[in-house]
């Protein structure tokens, strides 16, 4: 598969692993309601050069309980465990306006608002406060910015750049003396 074709694949889901002895998996959906992963249609690994068409039997807390076609016991099962399945680009819905797909976002240019460039997006994260884009800057340790219109006012994908205002500093800015400790004296 071609690189740029590589690109235009998104992550839906990961085999997470294998559920009874039938064959069923245990897939982790990235997908708005777990159940919608089935609905894309067939899905390729990572390389795109296998597909698995899901049926899913039931959703559980971990994920989707699912059946692939082809695969009737656990053995088999179990050799597709960590399989990412991935969809196309283009067989997604089209989103509005101040929507995104996370891998629409992964690769812009980030700049200041006065138009300096900062570095560029390479992931996005939510460890459950919301979603956070990963900003690599020209120099220096990755950040997180909150992606919330206070924090990125603009996402232009036809430039692929997105306007980041950082978030104020949260270094030490009081010392101890000075957090409320009563004079000994």
């Amino acid at each position: 598969m071609a690189e740029n074709e590589q690109s235009q694949r998104v992550l839906l889901g990961e085999i997470a692993g294998v559920h009874g002895i039938r064959g069923d998996l245990l897939v982790r959906t990235y997908t708005a309601t777990p159940e919608a992963i089935a609905s894309y249609g067939p899905l390729t690994d990572a390389a795109g050069a296998k597909t698995f068409s899901l049926k899913i039997v039931r959703v559980t807390d971990k994920g989707v309980v699912a059946r692939i076609e082809g695969i009737s016991d656990r053995t088999a099962a179990e050799a597709l465990r960590g399989t990412k399945l991935f969809i196309a680009r283009d067989q997604l819905p089209e989103t509005d306006a101040s929507e995104f797909y996370h891998s629409d976002l992964v690769g812009l240019k980030a700049l200041a608002e006065d138009g300096t460039h900062l570095g560029e997006i390479v992931s996005v994260q939510n460890f459950g406060a919301g979603d956070l884009l990963e900003l690599k800057p020209l120099a220096g340790a990755s950040e997180f910015i909150p992606f919330e219109d206070q924090w990125v006012p603009k996402v232009d994908l036809a430039t692929r750049s997105v306007v980041i205002r950082r978030p104020p500093s949260t270094g030490d800015e009081t010392d101890d003396a000075e957090a409320g400790e009563p004079d000994q004296g």
